[in-house]
């Protein structure tokens, strides 16, 4: 089975309740919140909101920076969401990669390898958190002491971890650890602090997933593969439509309709791509923005109508 999750920010109640309510009407598997502090709505409060309209549907930060996030509080928001919306929580962590919010918590900005570490601790800390453990943890990345969530607990015995990354190490975590392995494509972040070179190609794809596939070496149950959809249209000119952005990114019209960051052509074919991304690459996930929702649930009627393919080591994952 194929899932969808549309990422979206809140601006005012009645638009963002009425677009849970949609959202889940449509079928999608979860509604997930941008956490870009300052820029954005705070994620959990605004996803509590959502849970109080909704019944069914999964809810989670999609992501939120390790390197500016604490563990308790982190532990905390996640634990109060899925008390208050029944068990419906997810969990969504990242390196993070804009400079701004660093600066705005009077942190220095660190090096990739330094954001990694402090991503896989603080990860580690938050899942032993929500586990019921005590942490205590002192790396120059990341300090705890004696921290443990007393209430609210959560509802669900183990709440699903997404792990979104490109980079080599903690896809490898992320294949050992998570639940749902959350491929961004996203290579080097570019002077604005936003935007971001792309690792599209199948031969970059290949190599991503092979650092999964790495770290899942041995575990019962492998992560579920999901891809961040950052080109999504139906159109059927779908060449042509792409045309202008494959100059942009210096791909071919080819590579970026190979890719399972890109859902573009008609109904039919966007069907037809996301069964070839299952077979090829084994992704059975994807997140979609809020301007693709209505594209993306009539794409989920027509995946429904034809039986799915799934390929080997890429189980569902279940709330």
């Amino acid at each position: 089975m194929t899932d969808f999750s549309l990422q979206a920010n809140a601006a005012d109640v009645a638009s963002w309740t009425d677009l849970a309510r949609k959202c889940e009407a449509a079928g999608f598997d979860a509604l997930l919140a941008a956490d870009h502090p300052g820029v954005t709505a705070s994620p959990f409060v605004a996803l509590a909101a959502a849970a109080a309209v909704t019944s069914t549907i999964g809810l989670g930060s999609y992501v939120s920076n390790a390197g500016i996030r604490e563990p308790i509080l982190l532990a905390g928001d996640v634990a109060t969401l899925d008390a208050l919306s029944g068990g419906r929580a997810r969990l969504g962590v990242g390196a993070g990669h804009t400079p701004g919010e660093w600066d705005a918590v009077g942190a220095p900005y660190p090096e990739v390898a330094g954001r990694v570490r402090r991503c896989v601790a603080v990860a580690e800390a938050v899942r032993a958190l929500l586990d019921g453990e005590e942490v205590d943890v002192d790396t120059p990345e990341l300090v705890v002491k004696g921290a443990r969530l007393v209430k609210p607990l959560p509802v669900q015995e183990r709440i699903p971890l997404t792990l979104g990354t490109a980079n080599s190490r903690l896809l490898r975590w992320a294949g050992a650890h998570a639940d749902v392995v959350g491929l961004t494509g996203f290579g080097r972040t570019l002077s604005d602090g936003h935007s971001h070179e792309v690792r599209w190609r199948t031969t970059e794809i290949e190599a991503q997933l092979e650092h999964v596939a790495t770290g899942a070496a041995g575990r019962e149950r492998p992560p579920a593969l999901e891809a961040l959809v950052q080109l999504f249209q139906v159109t059927d000119d779908a060449a042509g439509w792409i045309a202008e952005h494959a100059k942009d990114l210096g791909l071919t019209e080819a590579e970026l309709l190979a890719s399972p960051f890109v859902l573009v052509g008609t109904e039919a074919e966007i069907v037809s791509a996301i069964r070839e991304h299952e077979r090829r690459w084994g992704v059975t996930r994807y997140v979609v923005r809020v301007g693709a929702m209505k594209a993306a649930a009539s794409i989920m009627s027509g995946l429904s109508a034809a039986p799915p393919r799934r390929a080997p080591g890429s189980p569902r994952v279940s709330p």
